[in-house]
């Protein structure tokens, strides 16, 4: 019996709606930091297959095998990264299955193993591949490539991003959508997390995915942010630490009598009111200096005397340890030597007298030790 022809109509007329409602135009805007990463590797490691590949060799160089090694990285690399998800996935536990995150790391992995085919029979030597001289030659011919211009980032990063596409199944670093027309593309480029943004501090250059905006801003050098010590002052990240550790009015330092013994650490700002306030004390430690055999009372006697006489004015004034020593010694020498304080005296003698007074001598053990008394 022949099928109905209504329903092969229907059915058709299905797919011809399907199709049209099928998304034709994709966005294939991508993590630009992402791309930018494996866009670095690419050149290094086409300079060790270069430099593995001549090993040895009379008459060839790194620099002239550079473009056909190039041309075969390209094509291994293609061809690794589209059956990645084959290889990966599919072979190892389906789309669930645990895999390398970092697309970066997947690629070093096709390019190890692209160099690795590319050695000759003198670089497979383990003493070669672990020498000093195999990792000079490889950056020698990275500098000389730069320079000439032979790999330019711009073209590494267009590889990349084919690359990136391929081995990127999860969509974790590129967006995939897709619409039916042109000005709704246009709309969701205006608007796509993976659209190229500059940096807005000002002196600052780079430029990155909109989502990776706070990652940048983290650690941008120019961004200006207000000084870690808490002083009034603002500046770029890049300008933080030498403002720190030399200018800024926040920094702690010692007391300026730190030498004589007070060990107080302030900041630079306030090393005037400190001055002030402790001047009593600062004063107290230079007079034990001249003083060494003093009491204690006796030096604070003298510390209230040098005070009275210079109505504070000439010590208040001394900030350093230099002026302040030399106003305490004028001073001291016009009052003339120490005068003991007589409480500390009379209890410094009763404490003497009462010692000798429970002093009792030993006993003699025998006759003889009597008689030598």
């Amino acid at each position: 019996m022949d099928p109905p022809m209504v329903d092969i109509e229907l059915n058709q007329e299905k797919i011809e709606e399907a199709k049209e409602e099928e998304p034709l135009l994709c966005c294939h805007l991508f993590d630009l930091e992402v791309v930018h990463e494996i866009a670095q590797v690419l050149l290094p490691g086409l300079a060790s297959a270069c430099v593995d590949n001549t090993t040895g060799g009379l008459f060839t160089s790194p620099a002239l095998v550079a473009v056909d090694v190039r041309n075969e990285m390209i094509d291994y690399l293609t061809s690794r990264s589209e059956t990645y998800v084959a290889e990966s996935v599919v072979e190892e536990g389906g789309p669930d299955a645990e895999t390398c995150n970092n697309p970066t790391e997947i690629i070093e992995d096709f390019i190890d193993d692209f160099v690795s085919s590319k050695r000759n029979m003198l670089s497979r030597v383990s003493s070669w591949l672990l020498s000093d001289r195999r990792e000079d030659r490889i950056d020698d011919l990275v500098q000389e490539m730069e320079a000439s211009g032979f790999w330019l980032l711009d073209t590494r990063q267009i590889v990349a991003n084919i690359l990136l596409k391929n081995i990127d199944f999860k969509n974790n670093f590129h967006c995939d959508m897709k619409f039916h027309k042109a000005e709704e593309l246009t709309d969701h480029f205006s608007q796509c997390s993976y659209r190229s943004v500059n940096c807005m501090n000002e002196g600052c250059s780079a430029s990155f995915s909109a989502l990776q905006r706070e990652k940048h801003d983290a650690v941008c050098l120019f961004k200006v942010l207000p000084c870690e010590q808490n002083c009034p002052g603002n500046l770029m990240r890049h300008e933080m630490d030498r403002h720190c550790i030399t200018v800024c009015p926040m920094k702690l330092v010692n007391c300026p009598f730190y030498t004589v013994g007070c060990k107080s650490t302030i900041p630079k700002c306030t090393i005037e009111k400190h001055c002030t306030d402790l001047l009593h004390s600062h004063v107290m430690y230079i007079l034990q200096g001249i003083h060494k055999e003093a009491a204690k009372d006796d030096l604070k006697h003298r510390s209230e005397q040098l005070q009275k006489l210079s109505c504070m004015s000439k010590l208040s004034n001394a900030r350093d340890l230099r002026s302040l020593t030399l106003a305490v010694k004028k001073l001291d020498a016009e009052l003339g030597p120490i005068e003991k304080n007589l409480s500390t005296t009379a209890c410094a003698d009763d404490k003497e007298k009462t010692d000798l007074s429970t002093h009792v001598p030993e006993e003699p053990e025998n006759l003889s030790d009597i008689s030598k008394t």
